[in-house]
């Protein structure tokens, strides 16, 4: 453990005006309020936040840092409290401790649910400054170093997934990777034990039967470039365990089928030298193709800069090499901590990070910790492509993106309102996979809204967690305007009218919060029609007229409302407007819109039936007809012509039945009402190449 002096000196090495009397008292502060606490290894408590302090002077933070990484734990574990640190280090101090306290204070029920409170928590702490970040980063990793020390294997196996999950991946999204694969590593020695003992064991033999590879390698290297005027400082290193299983995983192959195990970095004095010795070393070795990344050019979104390439060196071997400035292995090495460390001009940067403003706006639309969990682990995991907006904006998104992301990453309006996309000038559907380099122009409508569909092909968490919310806004106001609807129909069904002030009498009967309230609960079958009437008028509902509710007296018309949202169209009969219509009312769902004459109505479901009318001006519907069709060149073009001709739109065509004279096809038509599909079947009966066509 360090002494008081040994950490004092080590910020005062690097930062000379730091404040010596702050870390002397926090040092002592924490010693004296951690007390005769344990770890699970024996060693004093007050070990670990010193400890965790030394991680973090080696990355040259301020002092306010590291005075919070040395007090981080007082606040939870011992009778410290948040107002006792602010009078004695300063606000800033207190903010820092507060942030990374916060994350620890969580009751949940589930592993989920944890992970997921806790990440909530931390996102929302470090949103406020990066620095938390930094400290609890440095808090895992130490916990991550000697967890070997905790007895129970469940909660080793637990904090190397979190750490796995969460804390790992937020290390290289601000560029700490060195961070990074040190967790990685400690935590795939817990999770995958026998991969992780067979791996390091392979290593070594390899070590043993190649002699110093590495150096020679390594050597050779700089040699070539200096023979060619670039001077460098190359070192290498193997490739860590977890790095190669994951390789191994991916591409399904053994660990002697893994040729590029090796890694050399290549440090050169300039921009220039970097592409200098990039041109030397391709034109010496053979280029793996798709192995070259240009980071310097188009920089991660994280600050990254680096030139990657993978060559083809002796025995077949591939090598990987990366080529920086001196300035960009500073950023590489520290990642997002190398704008915290100490400077002359103590100018700090922006304290939000974009992509954390993203995860930020996900806590908002989140439904359960397990969406939480798979939108921001899809957003630090992916790797990474490059698109250009036509003014030549440039914007990282994961692989799989399509145009819908592309839209919501440039701007949540553009999103909502995009109705079509350009790529490389070219017109293409929304759910296009845009490739790297890819310049991407988004097509846009005032009058267009989030559709519910666009959730099949929305790949970043920022954008899924955008249309979800809308369409999440859009069902509320829906299944309330449709609740309204239900309401004023019970109302017409009691036996005289109502007061002015039965409604707020209601509610209170009913114990519900509001009239939306009331509105949500009614469509949503929450409460039943019998216990509305009781609710307004105490009596209309009792045991005797719970026997036989008076009848609808009016349809109730689902105009306006939009498929999907407040009610969805039964695919069993695929009713359209002009169709007699019922709906079945079940508890927490939306109503199913059937055809009168559908034949589930009869199967006995405990539903309740509602008579639904479609209402003026209805938007129209998909209808399915079965065509059978006779065997011959064309007849599936003929069958084609002739919907189109009627204005209508096919949207799913299936083939059902083959034989040798004729094929029966189920065809899913778009058409505006019952009319249209009417005169859509008959012009496909009068075709010869149509044998029969029947409504489903």
């Amino acid at each position: 453990m360090l002494r008081q002096y040994e950490l004092v000196d080590r910020v005062l090495s690097y930062d000379p005006d730091a404040n010596e009397a702050l870390l002397n008292r926090a040092y002592v502060f924490s010693v004296n309020a951690h007390g005769t606490q344990k770890r699970a290894s024996g060693d004093p408590y007050f070990s670990h936040p010193i400890e965790v302090a030394g991680i973090l002077t080696e990355l040259h933070l301020d002092d306010e840092t590291i005075a919070t990484a040395i007090l981080h734990d007082t606040v939870e574990d011992t009778v410290a409290t948040i107002e006792e640190i602010e009078k004695l280090f300063g606000p800033a101090v207190a903010r820092l401790v507060d942030g990374v306290t916060k994350l620890s204070r969580i009751e949940a029920q589930t592993e989920n649910e944890r992970a997921a409170e806790n990440l909530r928590k931390f996102l929302l702490a470090m949103s406020d400054d990066i620095r938390v970040l930094l400290v609890k980063l440095a808090d895992r990793l130490h916990n991550m170093r000697t967890l070997h020390h905790i007895a129970n294997p469940d909660k080793r196996r637990r904090i190397a997934k979190e750490t796995m999950d969460i804390y790992a991946p937020l290390a290289e999204r601000i560029g700490m990777y060195e961070f990074m694969k040190e967790m990685q590593t400690l935590a795939f020695a817990q999770l995958e034990p026998e991969a992780y003992q067979s791996i390091d064991r392979r290593l070594s033999q390899l070590k043993e039967g190649g002699g110093d590879r590495i150096a020679k390698i390594g050597s050779g290297l700089k040699l070539l470039l200096s023979r060619h005027g670039v001077e460098a400082d190359v070192s290498g290193r193997e490739k860590h365990p977890f790095s190669i299983w994951k390789k191994m995983a991916e591409r399904h192959i053994s660990f002697e089928q893994l040729s590029d195990i090796m890694a050399f970095r290549a440090i050169v004095p300039s921009v220039e030298a970097c592409y200098e010795a990039l041109g030397v070393i391709h034109r010496r070795w053979q280029m793996v193709p798709g192995r070259f990344k240009d980071y310097i050019s188009t920089p991660k979104r994280n600050g990254y800069r680096s030139l990657h390439t993978s060559v083809i060196h002796a025995d077949n071997t591939r090598v990987e090499i990366q080529i920086r400035t001196e300035d960009m292995h500073e950023e590489a090495e520290l990642g997002l901590a190398a704008h915290w460390a100490y400077k002359q001009d103590k100018v700090k940067p922006e304290t939000q990070v974009t992509w954390i403003r993203d995860l930020i706006e996900i806590l908002d639309t989140a439904e359960s910790p397990e969406e939480l969990l798979e939108h921001t682990r899809m957003a630090m995991y992916q790797d990474r492509i490059f698109a250009f907006t036509p003014k030549g904006e440039l914007h990282q998104l994961p692989k799989g993106a399509t145009p819908i992301d592309f839209a919501y990453a440039v701007h949540t309006d553009l999103g909502d309102q995009a109705v079509g996309a350009k790529i490389n000038g070219r017109v293409v559907p929304l759910r296009t996979q845009i490739e790297n380099g890819d310049q991407v122009q988004i097509l846009r409508s005032k009058a267009q809204e989030p559709q519910p569909n666009w959730m099949n092909f929305a790949f970043t968490g920022k954008a899924r967690a955008a249309i979800r919310r809308h369409l999440r806004h859009k069902e509320r106001e829906e299944t309330q305007a449709l609740g309204h609807k239900i309401y004023d129909e019970i109302v017409q069904r009691l036996p005289a009218q109502i007061a002015g002030d039965a409604l707020k009498a209601a509610l209170k009967r009913l114990k519900l919060a509001d009239e939306p309230a009331l509105m949500e609960a009614i469509a949503r079958r929450r409460i039943t029609d019998a216990e509305v009437m009781e609710a307004l008028m105490p009596g209309s509902a009792g045991a005797e007229a719970m026997r036989e509710l008076p009848p609808q007296s009016s349809a109730i018309s689902i105009r306006g409302l939009t498929p999907g949202v407040a009610f969805d169209l039964a695919e069993c009969c695929h009713p359209v407007p002009g169709d007699r219509i019922v709906g079945l009312r079940r508890p927490d769902k939306g109503i199913e819109v059937h055809a009168i004459d559908c034949e589930k109505l009869v199967s006995g479901d405990d539903a309740d039936w509602v008579d639904l009318a479609w209402g003026d001006k209805t938007e129209g519907a998909i209808g399915r007809i079965l065509v059978e069709v006779k065997n011959e060149p064309g007849a599936l073009g003929t069958i084609a012509t002739i919907i189109g001709a009627q204005k209508a739109n096919i949207v799913n065509l299936r083939l059902d039945n083959r034989d040798t004279g004729f094929h029966t096809n189920t065809i899913d038509v778009e058409v505006h009402d019952v009319q249209h599909l009417m005169r859509v079947i008959a012009a496909l009966r009068a075709a010869d190449a149509v044998s029969t066509v029947e409504r489903v």
